[in-house]
């Protein structure tokens, strides 16, 4: 009886730490995002400083944009390619072959296009932005900026984050463009469809704002939401080498499901009649 009783304590004692766990799990991931949206409102308000140091901004252009643009160009042109060989061959046996640039076209515009060129930008200048302040953290050059009076979020952060959301939408418009020349090559060329057919069905079935603004919009809204992650784990980790090993992994982990879950809640929203 004795041995039942302990053994019953025993269990619920165990049951009452994983309670325990979880809520001091929850309290954490709470907390934690209390400071993302403290640090999300102090990063907005430094981007007043861009007025007045605009150099710093066009750097981080060139280090966010320019530098991700050959992954992007590269993988919109095979995408786009691969998009037509697809098509084509779901196509020809009804005889709607010339609806091939339809697909193609309305595919980047309203998905892939926003949608892979955000987690090719989270895997590449998401990470590198988390790496670059998290070193900066880790090295105390951070701590340094505060010591002479200059605020780190507006100086280092706000370009970084602010490069981000303007290199989003036009790396997105890159690659639906180079993915549409992809799929071109492939069906003129290469499968031998008519390219006045291409081009006018394209036309015809392309909305203005239906199709290529709510991509745009659609890649405004990742390219915010990556950058803040980014910028916000490398302000946020720990100042070490495992902790900036970390931050870079919840980076590229988090900004992906972020994209994937926003794509679905825009498509909602922007497609449903």
């Amino acid at each position: 009886m004795i041995y039942l009783l302990d053994r019953g304590k025993d269990v619920l004692n165990a049951q009452l730490d994983r309670i325990q766990g979880l809520g001091r799990s929850t309290l954490a991931a709470l907390s934690r995002l209390g400071r993302a949206n403290v640090f999300l409102i102090d990063v907005l308000v430094g981007l007043t400083g861009m007025l007045i140091r605009p150099g710093l901004l066009i750097k981080q252009l060139f280090s966010v944009g320019v530098q991700t643009l050959v992954i992007i160009v590269v993988a919109g042109l095979f995408v786009g390619m691969v998009m037509a060989l697809q098509a084509y061959y779901a196509l020809v046996d009804f005889g709607a072959e010339d609806s091939v640039s339809v697909m193609v076209v309305l595919s980047l515009l309203r998905e892939l296009g926003p949608v892979i060129t955000a987690l090719l930008f989270a895997g590449r200048a998401g990470s590198a932005l988390t790496a670059e302040i998290g070193l900066m953290k880790a090295t105390e050059q951070l701590s340094g900026m505060e010591m002479m009076a200059v605020n780190p979020i507006e100086r280092v952060v706000a370009p970084r984050f602010l490069a981000g959301v303007i290199s989003m939408p036009l790396l997105a418009a890159i690659f639906s463009a180079v993915g549409v020349l992809g799929g071109y090559l492939v069906a003129v060329e290469l499968l031998g469809l008519d390219a006045g057919a291409f081009w006018s069905q394209a036309q015809s079935k392309v909305e203005l704002f239906e199709d290529l603004g709510n991509g745009m919009i659609k890649s405004l809204v990742f390219g915010f939401v990556v950058s803040w992650i980014a910028v916000f784990e490398g302000y946020d980790c720990i100042p070490t080498s495992e902790g900036l090993g970390q931050a870079t992994t919840r980076t590229v982990v988090y900004g992906s499901l972020a994209i994937l879950v926003l794509d679905f809640v825009l498509t909602a929203l922007m497609f449903s009649k």
